[in-house]
């Protein structure tokens, strides 16, 4: 098969969750064990790091690549979903694995895919691991897909554990309380290796601290080791770089960093990942305060993320990020509240099988608002996205298209105004 054929071979033969939803979730690893089994366990044939979390796991998984790419370490990097290609998901030093790989990969075991019958997920984990194996990279930075504990990313035994946050997203699986979130994603926590907690939270550091406990792990809270804050930000409230201070509660030292992620959730993900270094250094890692520098002020262009806080044209400003969950749309709306504009034109998009009246309560109300559904079998139907936002007093137009959308909204605004496109990442991937 052709590359293109492979594709849609895969996304055709095993229930793809970013399209479907929650059908093609798998609530157990067998089929990853027995998949990874006849690849030979690739798994445990190099090292990594594995981070999971509600918000900012990806960010903070391609910031920590970027460092270790740049202190010179053969750097494997597994992320999901992917915004434009497949192979995005998997990377090494950043770049994406090639197109033949895919298609010998799945010529290989086509037959076993037939046999243990893999979501998309567990085939791509799959593909990941042999990868890194037969590459043999010298570390990996892993993100789950959904959860942890039944992620079928959670049959490595990594060097560090991190968990950036917990916050309301897939209750439907995960359970619809942040107790039973947190102790989901608590379960890569592993016998005797260490955990980093992103961000303090009191309503669930207890289980985090129990199951540390209970694994006998080290466990440390960033938000406690590190202290982060803007030192200078342009006054349209983008720029290339953002300036920030950071300060290490044990040290009267003071690092000033430039990243080139801007969005102000990126204080909390850089001291997750500058506590993953400490960690990383304790086991040996060669990777100095230059390193980290140099890594964090080009992010994008050493790793290739996108869509977050990104700015896709300048008239009218125009922005797009992924936050689509209530905790990443607050802090979506704390971007925009630092940008000056006259009107806010929002684009927005969502899926079908998720509760958006939180987020949809949160909006503002004086925004002109652009309904549109993402080009994807679980994307929600615009008129009823329109409906829905209506009674929680946002109104706008129905678009056919996320692109159509965008260009009536920067038709429409002036040169003082912002235009936002988000509410799911499917969005934001069809404009990036």
């Amino acid at each position: 098969m052709t590359y293109q054929q492979t594709i849609d071979y895969l996304y055709t033969q095993l229930p793809v969750f970013t399209r479907v939803g929650a059908s093609a979730y798998k609530a157990n690893l067998d089929n990853t064990i027995e998949l990874c089994n006849r690849l030979d366990n690739p798994q445990h044939k190099f090292k990594s790091v594995h981070i999971a979390g509600t918000n900012g796991k990806g960010s903070t998984s391609h910031m920590l690549a970027a460092v270790l790419q740049v202190a010179g370490y053969k750097t494997g990097l597994y992320t999901s979903p992917h915004l434009k290609d497949f192979r995005e998901r998997i990377r090494i030093n950043g770049e994406m694995i090639s197109e033949q790989s895919v298609v010998d990969f799945v010529a290989d075991h086509k037959t076993d895919f037939e046999e243990i019958q893999p979501s998309f997920f567990e085939m791509t984990v799959g593909l990941a691991f042999d990868i890194f194996a037969k590459e043999k990279i010298d570390i990996a930075v892993i993100e789950t897909g959904l959860g942890g504990r039944l992620d079928s990313t959670n049959i490595i035994t990594p060097l560090l554990s991190v968990i950036t946050n917990i916050g309301w997203d897939h209750m439907n699986i995960l359970g619809d309380t942040l107790q039973l979130i947190a102790a989901e994603k608590a379960g890569i926590i592993k016998p005797n290796i260490p955990v980093i907690i992103g961000e303090k939270q009191d309503e669930v550091a207890d289980i985090f601290i129990r199951k540390a406990e209970k694994e006998n792990a080290a466990i440390s809270f960033a938000s406690e080791l590190f202290n982060s804050k803007v030192k200078s930000q342009k006054s349209k409230g983008y720029n290339d770089l953002l300036d920030v201070e950071i300060t290490q509660n044990s040290q009267p030292t003071t690092h000033n960093l430039q990243l080139d992620l801007t969005g102000s959730y990126q204080l909390k993900n850089v001291k997750t990942v500058l506590s993953a270094v400490n960690e990383l250094r304790r086991h040996g890692y060669i990777i100095t305060d230059d390193h980290i520098t140099t890594a964090l002020r080009q992010v994008k262009t050493l790793t290739g993320l996108h869509g977050r806080w990104e700015t896709l044209s300048s008239n009218p400003l125009t922005i797009c990020d992924t936050g689509h969950n209530p905790e990443g749309i607050q802090e979506v709306l704390k971007n925009i509240a630092g940008v000056k504009f006259d009107r806010l034109h929002f684009v927005i998009g969502m899926v079908n099988d998720k509760d958006s009246s939180k987020v949809l309560s949160m909006l503002p109300k004086d925004a002109i608002y652009y309904f549109c559904k993402p080009d994807i079998p679980r994307g929600l139907e615009a008129e009823s996205l329109r409906e829905k936002a209506g009674s929680f007093g946002c109104y706008g137009g129905v678009y056919d298209s996320v692109k159509s959308a965008l260009l009536s909204a920067q038709t429409a605004a002036t040169p003082t105004d912002l235009v936002f496109v988000g509410g799911s990442t499917f969005v934001v991937a069809e404009v990036v």
